[in-house]
């Protein structure tokens, strides 16, 4: 199973259990947020597109830490 949600003004493209770098979210590490926006679901062969958003979609995530990405020169 997999979904596309939206998260500042971005599209990401989720799995259960994978990890992602996102940005900045007013949650502290530990917690939980949840994402409503999500545009997709996929889940056996069968996907589900939003007018933008599914109905009833949601995508729940644990934040494991914050940091900052390195410096592009």
């Amino acid at each position: 199973m997999y979904a596309v949600i939206k998260s500042g003004g971005k599209q990401h493209r989720v799995e259960n259990g994978e990890v992602l770098k996102l940005e900045k979210l007013n949650v502290e590490a530990g917690g939980t947020v949840s994402f409503d926006e999500v545009l997709m679901i996929g889940n056996d062969g069968q996907v589900t597109v939003g007018a933008p958003f599914v109905e009833g979609g949601k995508v729940t995530a644990e934040v494991v830490s914050h940091g900052r990405s390195n410096k592009i020169t």
